[in-house]
């Protein structure tokens, strides 16, 4: 479903001896690579932010900084949580909100249950609904959400769904920034196959290029906020109205920390239902 929300709002001079050069010259050596290296020295992160630690290595290229005009049009794709399932009206959602906290218009296209590869409750996976998207839409930023709704699916065709996806995205809005925002634990502890698509979402946009905002890594839900963020009960476990209203001021601190986003105050175990 396709909601557009717009808001007012933000490097001795003499000769050495042969054994005594070829010391000079591994100790000269030595200095470079340490002047270079460094280990004590934390090395300037090109990894997206907030991207999941994995053990093994990852091809990663330096996303450029994040620059929007200052009423940008979001288009923001997700499952329930862009839906804006347990709020208390869905256009309470932090899809929405967000369009106040960037002082521009949000094009909302949330499914409850869909994913990549799960066909959602009021429509298909990601790839069909992408193929269904209007062309003449002009978004200057795209977030692409979730989802948690893989879980069950398991690991194989994941990255392949998700290649797919992301790439009919590009293509259908060539003009367009994409950052992709991976899914948000709707229970703790992080169930196994949450982290691993969080873990697979933030290598996939590391390879790209793409900003990965993940609200695992950065610790958006803790057992501190976990109930003032998620409704456990008649909202099945999705974010209340208040979560909703935090989820997007997250969002918008994010962005802005990917480069320049404007945003203004605001206001004020894996067996849970779909999202």
């Amino acid at each position: 479903m396709i909601y557009s929300h717009a808001m007012k709002a933000a490097s001795v001079r003499h000769r050495l001896p042969v054994a005594g050069l070829a010391a000079a010259v591994i100790l000269a050596l030595a200095a470079v690579i340490v002047g270079v290296w460094r280990p004590w020295v934390p090395v300037p992160s090109s990894a997206p932010v907030g991207a999941a630690a994995t053990g093994q290595e990852a091809v990663t290229i330096a996303p450029v900084p994040l620059l929007l005009p200052e009423h940008p049009t979001v288009l923001v794709f997700g499952d329930s949580w862009t839906y804006g399932s347990a709020a208390t009206e869905p256009t309470l959602g932090y899809a929405y909100v967000l369009a106040d906290l960037l002082d521009g218009e949000t094009i909302v296209d949330g499914v409850r249950g869909s994913g990549y590869l799960k066909p959602g409750l009021d429509g298909p996976a990601f790839g069909d609904r992408i193929a269904a998207l209007d062309p003449s839409l002009v978004p200057d930023l795209i977030i692409l959400q979730g989802s948690i709704n893989d879980r069950a699916q398991g690991e194989a065709g994941y990255r392949d769904a998700v290649t797919a996806a992301w790439d009919a995205m590009a293509a259908k809005y060539p003009e367009a920034t994409i950052v992709i925002l991976g899914p948000a634990p709707h229970e703790l502890p992080v169930g196994t196959e949450t982290a691993r698509i969080d873990t697979d979402l933030g290598e996939l946009a590391a390879a790209r290029g793409w900003w990965y905002i993940s609200p695992v890594a950065q610790d958006w839900i803790t057992e501190q906020n976990y109930l003032s963020v998620i409704d456990v009960e008649v909202g099945r476990k999705h974010p209340s109205t208040d979560g909703h209203r935090y989820l997007a001021e997250k969002l918008a601190a994010a962005l802005v920390e990917l480069g320049g986003a404007p945003v203004t105050e605001a206001g004020g175990s894996e067996t849970a239902p779909e999202q």
